[in-house]
């Protein structure tokens, strides 16, 4: 299950200690640019090792942890929290994150007008055409 010695793909690893949900999503931070080992972006090939660190975007928040073991199959909660050392900055407290627009309910549909406001407060683009 777990060996302590060599190499693994930094993607592998990432998914292997329930960093990311899948090892796709886990490539595709690579791909993008999101995954640093050593302060260098990194392609989902490439190999960590005991001591690296490792520096993942993900869901809007950074994580920072430092390779303590190697796994190289998906290992459960507790033995994934063995494998590395968590130095993440603490997530911000949820009364200070942005409130999304909501709507009362029983307020009825939403106007064009309506809608648009809502995008813009969650920043997410609107639709094109």
């Amino acid at each position: 299950m777990a060996s302590d010695e060599g190499s693994v793909r930094v993607d592998s690893w990432i998914w292997s200690v329930r960093l990311t949900k899948t090892r796709s999503m886990a490539s595709s931070a690579c791909r993008a640019g999101h995954v640093r080992v050593n302060g260098e972006r990194v392609k989902p090939a490439h190999p960590v090792r005991p001591g690296d660190e490792v520096r993942l975007r993900h869901a809007g928040r950074d994580r920072v942890v430092v390779v303590s073991r190697i796994v190289r199959k998906r290992v459960g909660a507790p033995v994934a929290a063995e494998c590395f050392v968590d130095n993440s900055p603490p997530p911000p407290p949820r009364e200070h994150a942005v409130p999304i627009g909501l709507r009362d309910r029983g307020a009825g549909r939403p106007t064009k007008r309506d809608r648009r406001e809502m995008e813009r407060l969650r920043g997410t683009p609107g639709d094109i055409g």
